[in-house]
């Protein structure tokens, strides 16, 4: 790691590390006010239409009389950590270390709390900036078991997230992701494996193989996130947090007969252990 207090040059630090000096004395910039404000939007359409690709989005936002092309808005998909979803052929072959798994929830009826756990990240828009979103769903109650922010898209806030699933709620019998490299890379995996947990993945661009977590984030973001102005990170996450409590604890979920989630969640564990 580059440390500008040791006595040895920044140019021998650089030589040492195979590093390049022009990243050494990068300085990030910050995101302009208007490529927030089409970050969101983009993200508005984003979760209305995900098979949107670049082109239908620039087009799409042309019409709102934004004057921008295919390049930039692919650009800012790709921070956003978002892209179209389709089914698409099969180009590439993915790192060896980065195993793909089967999808392994199909005709499986999924009746029983603990039995899948699912997961996955979105995008979330601030005042003055963006973070991402990290959830671990239970699938048979809909009920949030962990969740993390973070304003970077790597690995580790994802793992913090499941190891306190883990802790509070004990083993589920399946985890589904998506096939996003925070998924397969092997210290995600790893520890789904050390649990003795199956692993499922959805199948390339298959939102609907993750549907109920991309109905929580449906929920997050029309009911939360559009309403407020977050002006930090120590904001957002408060105000996720409170939304999360009241999706879990109060808020009715149709599909569960008007019970929330906790209700769900913790009805089918009481009767599991009373049949027992």
């Amino acid at each position: 790691m580059i440390d500008r207090t040791h006595p040895l040059p920044m140019v021998r630090q650089c030589q040492l590390l195979a590093l390049s000096r022009s990243t050494a004395y990068y300085q990030p910039s910050s995101v302009s006010s208007a490529d927030l404000a089409l970050m969101r939007r983009i993200d508005e359409l984003h979760l209305a239409s995900p098979f949107a690709g670049a082109r239908m989005l620039r087009d799409l936002l042309r019409r709102d009389g934004h004057k921008i092309g295919r390049k930039r808005v692919r650009t800012m998909m790709a921070r956003m950590g978002i892209e179209a979803l389709y089914h698409k052929p099969h180009t590439s072959q993915r790192h060896p270390a980065h195993r793909v798994y089967p999808y392994l929830l199909r005709h499986l009826a999924i009746t029983r709390a603990n039995q899948v756990w699912a997961a996955d990240i979105t995008y979330i828009p601030m005042t003055r900036g963006f973070v991402y979103l990290f959830a671990v769903l239970d699938w048979a109650s809909r009920r949030v078991l962990a969740w993390r922010l973070s304003n970077t898209l790597t690995t580790d806030f994802c793992i913090e997230a499941v190891q306190e699933a883990l802790v509070s709620y004990g083993n589920p019998d399946i985890f589904n992701t998506d096939q996003g490299c925070q998924f397969t890379s092997q210290e995600f995996t790893g520890l789904l494996k050390e649990h003795g947990i199956q692993i499922s993945m959805d199948g390339t661009g298959c939102w609907r193989d993750n549907v109920f977590v991309e109905r929580l984030w449906r929920s997050v973001k029309y009911e939360e996130v559009y309403l407020r102005a977050y002006d930090s990170i120590s904001a957002a996450r408060q105000g996720v947090g409170r939304y999360l409590t009241f999706y879990n604890q109060t808020r009715p979920h149709r599909a569960l007969d008007g019970k929330t989630p906790e209700e769900v969640y913790c009805d089918n564990l009481t009767a599991r252990l009373t049949a027992a």
